[in-house]
């Protein structure tokens, strides 16, 4: 006798982002600081900033906090604040936004990607010092999809070359490593505020957190058209997070290890239920904390998966479906490695693609995707 294939589950729409169902579930708390803030008269580099500030920096365990006005700038402003120099060299992933690559080479650097491990699909460490030159300044591991890198061992090769860490950590607030915490054994953490993270405002924003004074303080001028005091300046640019969406964060702040221990259950459902299925699923190694990000399943028939379940009513999306190196824009001003050996890098890109992962989702609508995938699976997977 055949295995019978599952009966199709009955249409229904699942959103990826559920932005919308968040804002209702805390909008008193959003409405007060909103008003709190337009009320206060004081909208840029204002005390709601400030006390914003202090929060994410205690929220870390760290010293200092610096708002700016993206994930991008956090990145490229902590670079310039290392000390990075035309014709330097930054080691980093190939899989991963291309807003990392990116602030390496508005900074003036170059960008060279390291090939990513195949299990959790960060910067593979192994690889790491086969990349090091007489040119190479710092790493920038990139905490992908809401696992952290092995900072442990990213940590012990900087020491012994005398390099910089940069910990890109867009995708993982509130996530944390087998026996370590996001910025203890790096020189700064990077992170983006923009709407589809999981610490996430109504637009844009970013910040930079580190233990290290001279970086907050050099930070704090650079985004401020290099000014500490009214009417001073050195140099700098305009990069600031203004005081709504500081006031935002702030409530949003406290809510934030609450929503990822249900991203969490939702990531095991996921799991349990597409388990035995022809999908590569995420792995969580041992002692880690994975912030599901996203949860990002793998196959190499990636598209006929993605435009099944577009088809069914579920949002599918790709994170990220074209590596960095093979984009139109790359190399930005010839700073970059043509040829980079990232095989599974390109794999994943290949075979990535995203199931719906907000708080918000019900059961009703991860059950549904699921059967959707598994449906899929049973009739196309092998």
């Amino acid at each position: 006798m055949t295995a019978s294939k599952p009966a199709p589950a009955a249409k229904m729409t699942v959103p990826f982002y559920g932005h919308a169902r968040q804002y209702h579930s805390i909008k008193s708390e959003i409405d007060e600081a909103f008003h709190a803030v337009i009320e206060s008269e004081s909208y840029v580099m204002g005390p709601t900033l400030e006390r914003f500030e202090n929060e994410l920096a205690h929220y870390f365990g760290m010293k200092h906090a610096v708002g700016v006005n993206s994930g991008t700038d956090a990145l490229w402003l902590a670079f310039l604040a290392l000390g990075i120099s035309p014709g330097d060299e930054v080691i980093t992933t190939a899989n991963t936004f291309f807003a990392t690559a990116e602030a390496i080479w508005i900074a003036g650097a170059k960008a060279v990607f390291v090939d990513s491990d195949r299990a959790t699909n960060n910067i593979d460490a192994t690889k790491i010092e086969a990349a090091i030159t007489p040119r190479t300044v710092g790493i920038v591991p990139v905490h992908l999809y809401g696992h952290c890198a092995d900072m442990k061992a990213v940590s012990a090769i900087a020491r012994k070359h005398k390099l910089w860490v940069v910990e890109d950590n867009a995708q993982s607030i509130d996530a944390h490593g087998g026996g370590f915490k996001q910025g203890e054994l790096s020189d700064a953490v990077c992170t983006s505020f923009i709407i589809q993270k999981n610490l996430g405002t109504y637009g844009d924003g970013g910040a930079l957190i580190t233990n290290r004074p001279e970086i907050d303080n050099t930070l704090r001028r650079l985004r401020n058209h290099g000014s500490l005091k009214r009417s001073v300046h050195t140099f700098g640019f305009n990069s600031r997070l203004d005081d709504l969406h500081a006031g935002f964060l702030s409530v949003k702040l406290r809510h934030i290890t609450k929503w990822t221990d249900q991203r969490r259950a939702w990531a095991k459902r996921y799991t349990q239920g597409l388990t035995g299925t022809s999908l590569k699923l995420p792995k969580e190694l041992p002692g880690y904390r994975h912030a599901y990000h996203l949860y990002v399943v793998e196959h190499l028939k990636r598209d006929q998966l993605a435009q099944f379940l577009v088809a069914a009513g579920i949002d599918a999306k790709m994170h990220y479906p074209i590596a960095i190196h093979k984009q139109e824009g790359y190399p930005w001003n010839k700073l970059a490695d043509l040829k980079p050996h990232v095989p599974n890098a390109e794999a994943n890109a290949a075979q990535c693609v995203s199931l719906p992962m907000f708080t918000e989702l019900t059961a009703e609508e991860v059950d549904y995707t699921i059967a959707k995938v598994k449906e899929w699976d049973a009739e196309f997977g092998g």
